[in-house]
């Protein structure tokens, strides 16, 4: 359900300017704050496309959903915005996120272990910057659990290995992946491993 309501706040936005309230009669779990990403990728060649989401719990589920849709396919600053003609050559993926938890390790080096590749996204905090990286990607670029927390580094524009600082923070979290398996086809729960 989450998946149509992103291509469906999309496309009418794009095509009438219309932003999306969300549907009545909604399961209740929809409206519990959850942290969740909306990814658009290209198809077939599934490139990245667009990819904003909400970490944290700050919204309900629903309209967490409904922003980030709006937000990936308009407001990536990696691309410019999603036309209407695109709507047909684009699948929609979205991850809802588990609460962040801060790793605590005794010595940095430990950070590896305490990483499941194909299990956990993170998120590196180091001063005022701040990277994210989902689940997905580290299992989508064949990343060991080091490469992920470098790669996760260099999207918070820190240097690879800052995750070996004292004091760099790294929080690791699950997702629930659910994407179309064509352009506004069916949607499937994706398996990561």
């Amino acid at each position: 359900m989450l998946v149509r309501i992103a291509r469906e706040a999309v496309s009418k936005y794009l095509k009438e300017r219309v932003i999306i309230e969300p549907p009545r009669g909604l399961p209740d779990k929809l409206y519990e704050k959850r942290g969740v990403f909306v990814t658009i990728k290209r198809y077939p060649s599934m490139e990245l496309r667009g990819c904003i989401g909400y970490p944290e719990p700050i919204l309900p589920l629903i309209n967490a959903t409904i922003r980030a849709a709006l937000s990936s396919a308009l407001e990536d600053p990696r691309f410019y915005p999603l036309s209407a003609e695109e709507l047909e050559h684009v699948v929609f993926e979205v991850s809802v996120l588990t609460p962040p938890q801060l790793i605590k390790v005794s010595k940095p080096t430990d950070y590896p272990k305490q990483v499941k590749v194909g299990v956990d996204g993170l998120i590196v905090e180091k001063g005022i910057y701040r990277g994210l990286l989902l689940p997905q990607v580290a299992v989508e670029y064949g990343w060991s659990e080091e490469e992920f927390l470098s790669q996760c580094c260099i999207k918070a524009w820190l240097p690879p290995d800052a995750w070996l600082e004292p004091d760099t923070r790294i929080y690791k979290f699950q997702a629930e992946i659910f994407e179309e398996e064509h352009p506004g086809g069916e949607i499937k729960r994706k398996a990561l491993s």
